[in-house]
């Protein structure tokens, strides 16, 4: 292990932590490791890498951070490479090539990826020694950023006999770590927890009405422009105008915004890595894999979404381990659109019913069947239920707990490809039965002018064929370099486990659920503020709430310790619901919605929340859209069914 850690890493000593969760993977324990940003989780796998047998597998939730680490894994002549979206059909052959010879020793894929029907059968077939989980926290719902695909990778390392994990994370609560343990089935020793207190961070809060966070701002970087520092904004826009601003006050300030073209994006990226740029005004798209350890301050110009997001944000400062600040410019002008975001995410029971009855139907229709299946397209069911899709997918997993429903796989229902040889020339390259084979594909396949779509049922009927060799055969052919071949419209395959619940009674018990959901989502937006404007220690709350005991003092630097209390100004006056014309406002909005009319829909509308049925109805440019978005859904939503009435 030393000897490796010197090698290929360069390092004399390992950081907290690494070696114990090191250890527990090579004695052949899966593990988690639960460390703060920039502490070095990722040598944790790094390291077994090199040792372990077989491939080692990371899913990875963004792009920009498996990047990140193929480079520096590359820098220090590990194999690693990534399968993903931005590739091209040539690369993520050559890819899979060094997987199958086990040249490759570390695969970085999306979660996503792992629904993709072509790769599962692909990586089926190869040795896989290790699954890394990186930001294991989404596996959790109580985690604050709960994705329901990743509550499937358990299934999935079972499927691919995968015979150790290892979780990582940054942000887990005691709740968050017991629940992600228990799904791996991890035991308490080999979670490692090493503290979540940096002493070199120096947190400040100072609350400050809207229109007075430019000047107090500014004053604030005079002496710190020659530091590279980030300024962290929610919305795009005001990544744009902030940066304007400061620029306009002698400032060198640049905008980052997920709005942006990738190659701005990376300019700006690289700019500030080299230190050429030292201040960015950005929304959350920049950090996640910014692995710079000089950054000398982090200022949150909005509230963070949560305690998590700001633990994350902040975690990017002082890497390097020298002083650093991080300031939050707290008032509670956003404080309702952070809270509205949630009333967005929660299906109506009516919603939730046609999905229930969608299952129902498809029991009636497989009756004969023992094990009848459910077939559903995400998008195509989001759109008649009008549960936004990720909802949907939260959904669907509740129904899994409860043992209504069992994913069996999923499928793309069409597979479309071009010749890129001559099709006589294809078919001759083979012999026997195969040839046989290959040329009943193509001449059971629809065909248009240039791309032809496989037709399984003609196929079958012609030539009796498991569809896993028509795929198998197509790959092949496709890796090749005979055909292309492009995949769409993805369709998940359940098998329907009970079919004979009450629908109203589990339509109540969902809802209720999701409800629950909501209320801890928006008790997580007031413990946000509660933190910052308590007159306790800020660093010591912090560490308590990561399940941190071995913080027993008041750091004495942050701006509590300091006596400097921060106190939010009073939010903007916004003129009573009551004073308001409810079918002025209204009218149009109820007009189109017609017998789908409801008092949470109308009270989206207006508070500009999307839904699907929104954009099948091009409400977005209604009159009325968004008029009342710095109110609280809640409030908006009572006056609304008042004028309903």
């Amino acid at each position: 292990m030393q000897q490796l850690l010197q090698s290929h890493f360069g390092f004399s000593e390992f950081r907290p932590g690494q070696e114990q969760v090191v250890r527990a993977i090579l004695d052949g324990h899966s593990a988690a490791a639960i460390f703060p940003t920039g502490s070095g989780k990722s040598l944790c796998y790094q390291l077994p890498a090199l040792c372990l047998p077989h491939l080692t597998i990371v899913v990875s939730p963004l792009l920009a951070l498996i990047q990140d680490q193929i480079s520096f894994l590359n820098s220090k002549g590990i194999a690693a490479a990534s399968i993903d979206s931005t590739q091209s059909r040539e690369e993520t052959n050559e890819v899979m090539a060094g997987v199958r010879a086990g040249v490759i020793k570390i695969l970085m894929i999306s979660v996503e990826r792992l629904n993709n029907e072509r790769f599962r059968q692909f990586i089926a077939g190869v040795p896989i020694s290790l699954l890394v989980v990186d930001e294991a926290h989404c596996i959790s719902e109580w985690g604050h950023n709960f994705r329901p695909d990743y509550l499937k990778l358990p299934s999935y390392q079972q499927a691919l006999n995968i015979p150790q994990t290892l979780l990582l994370t940054a942000t887990a609560t005691s709740k968050v770590i017991e629940d992600m343990g228990s799904k791996f089935g991890i035991k308490p020793e080999h979670i490692t927890l090493t503290g979540f207190y940096r002493p070199n961070l120096h947190l400040g809060v100072k609350g400050l009405s809207s229109t007075d966070k430019l000047d107090y701002l500014s004053t604030w970087l005079q002496t710190r422009q020659l530091s590279s520092g980030i300024i962290y904004v929610t919305l795009q826009q005001t990544a744009e105008k902030v940066a304007e601003q400061l620029k306009a006050r002698g400032i060198s300030a640049k905008a980052y915004h997920a709005g942006m073209t990738s190659e701005v994006r990376h300019a700006i990226q690289h700019q500030f890595m080299s230190g050429e740029q030292g201040i960015i005004v950005a929304t959350i798209a920049f950090g996640m894999g910014i692995d710079k350890s000089d950054i000398r301050f982090v200022v949150h110009y909005d509230l963070p979404k949560s305690i998590e997001n700001y633990a994350q944000e902040i975690g990017r400062a002082g890497r390097d381990g020298g002083d650093s600040e991080c300031l939050v410019l707290a008032n509670g002008d956003n404080l309702s659109t952070l809270e509205n975001f949630v009333y967005g995410d929660t299906p109506e029971p009516s919603g939730i019913g046609i999905v229930l009855n969608e299952i129902k139907k498809a029991a009636f229709e497989h009756r004969s069947s023992q094990l009848p299946q459910w077939e559903l397209v995400l998008n195509s069911l989001s759109n008649q239920s009008n549960i936004r899709p990720l909802s949907l997918k939260t959904l669907l997993v509740y129904l899994e707990l409860l043992n209504v429903i069992k994913p069996t796989y999923s499928y793309f229902a069409e597979y479309k490809f071009k010749f890129l040889l001559p099709e006589a020339e294809v078919i001759e390259y083979f012999t026997a039965e195969r040839r046989d084979f290959i040329r009943a594909i193509f001449t059971t396949a629809d065909r248009a002018k240039i791309w032809s779509s496989v037709n399984f049922d003609s196929l079958n009927q012609t030539y009796a064929s498991d569809r896993q060799r028509v795929l198998k055969a197509i790959n092949y052919l496709d890796e090749k370099g005979m055909i292309e071949l492009q995949s769409k419209q993805m369709t998940q395959v359940y098998q329907i486990v009970n079919s004979e619940f009450e629908l109203k009674e589990l339509t109540a018990k969902l809802s209720k659920r999701f409800l629950n959901k909501e209320a801890s989502e928006v008790a997580r937006i007031n413990h946000l503020v509660e933190l910052f404007t308590s007159p306790n220690c800020l660093s010591r709350q912090l560490a308590h709430y990561f399940s941190d005991d071995q913080m027993t003092q008041d750091c004495g630097v942050c701006t509590a310790c300091r006596g400097e209390r921060a106190i939010l100004p009073p939010p903007p006056y916004l003129t009573p619901l009551e004073e308001h014309d409810f079918n002025q406002v209204c009218a149009d909005v109820v007009a189109k919605l017609g017998t789908a009319c409801t008092p949470v829909l109308v009270a989206r509308f207006l508070c500009g929340l999307t839904t699907p049925l929104f954009t099948k109805l091009k409400l977005r440019s209604a009159k009325g859209y968004a008029q009342f978005e710095r109110y609280r859904f809640s409030d908006v939503k009572l006056w609304v069914t008042q004028g309903l009435k």
